[in-house]
């Protein structure tokens, strides 16, 4: 197993992913993320699966989250976690931590691209921040979790679970709640009909529309295994002219934090390309800018890039 760690200061860019923070929700306790609480020694670690992950994406814009991708089957895995646990405890809310079995939930290790496990990531404002492979002494840890905790800080995340109520922010419109309830349930129609019925109500909900977006993206990666992903990234090599495969490959990078690739691809076909396909494609790429963030400078790029495209 490797034990190759990536160097805290040098790693950490949390200009490399997509921010998927927009799905804000009201600070849960850390029990309640993915809805599975395991029996470890800390308060503030969980078993996360897919269905709860987003939560405690959610979470990591309110006190940075340490993601441990393990195995069910590996003993160095459940080393690791209880070392981690143990440092959960001292940093007494100032970290979560959400254990994650890659075996039973291949699509987030596949998100963050985990080629060996164990592998700790951490998230920060809904972006991932590379921290190490395999089991490191505890000191070594501690060190990389110094480092999250002053990156974080930089952006502004530095609360505490169970901190004072200004850290609090005001519950959502019931709508919102309901959205963000279908998503932590993994029904994602749900989820999709509430944002609906919220914009319809109020078109200019900003939070609604890119919460829709973010549904849609889940829905659209989530029926794609890990061989139907390989399959589709293998048709859009071989046709350029095959849109859904074009959008799908888009869809995927963008999940995994390649954002740039995934706006230049559907950027190309638009650009060679006329008629209703350019236009679905159009439509798409407004919509992965939702989820990214208008205010993103690839976005702004990327709409530069759009411009030429189309005149």
């Amino acid at each position: 197993m490797s034990q190759n760690s990536v160097n805290p200061a040098a790693g950490i860019n949390l200009r490399g992913a997509v921010d998927l923070s927009a799905l804000k929700n009201r600070p849960a306790a850390p029990a309640d993320a993915g809805g599975a609480a395991g029996s470890g020694a800390s308060q503030y670690a969980v078993d996360v699966n897919e269905a709860g992950f987003q939560e405690l994406v959610n979470l990591s814009a309110q006190v940075p989250v340490v993601v441990s991708l393990g195995s069910g089957r590996s003993a160095q895995s459940a080393a690791l976690n209880g070392v981690l646990e143990t440092l959960m405890n001292e940093y007494n809310g100032r970290l979560v931590l959400g254990r994650v079995d890659a075996d039973a939930s291949p699509q987030i290790a596949q998100a963050f691209g985990v080629a060996v496990v164990p592998t700790v990531v951490a998230l920060v404002k809904g972006q991932p921040v590379p921290l190490f492979e395999g089991d490191l002494p505890e000191e070594a840890i501690r060190r990389f979790l110094e480092e999250l905790l002053k990156v974080a800080a930089g952006n502004g995340v530095t609360g505490t679970l169970g901190g004072g109520g200004e850290d609090t922010p005001p519950p959502l419109p019931p709508l919102h709640q309901a959205a963000f309830d279908a998503i932590e349930a993994g029904d994602l129609d749900v989820a999709e009909e509430a944002y609906t019925k919220a914009l319809a109500d109020m078109p200019a909900d900003t939070d609604a529309k890119v919460g829709l977006a973010q549904v849609h993206l889940m829905k659209r990666t989530a029926v794609l295994d890990t061989v139907q992903a390989a399959e589709v990234r293998t048709r859009a090599a071989g046709d350029v002219d095959d849109l859904e495969a074009q959008l799908a490959v888009a869809d995927l990078d963008v999940s995994g934090g390649h954002v740039e690739d995934a706006l230049a691809r559907i950027v190309t076909y638009i650009a060679g390309h006329f008629g209703p396909e350019r236009e679905s494609a159009r439509v798409r790429l407004l919509e992965l800018y939702d989820v990214i963030g208008v205010s993103d400078p690839r976005v702004s790029a990327s709409r530069q890039a759009l411009a030429r495209a189309l005149f």
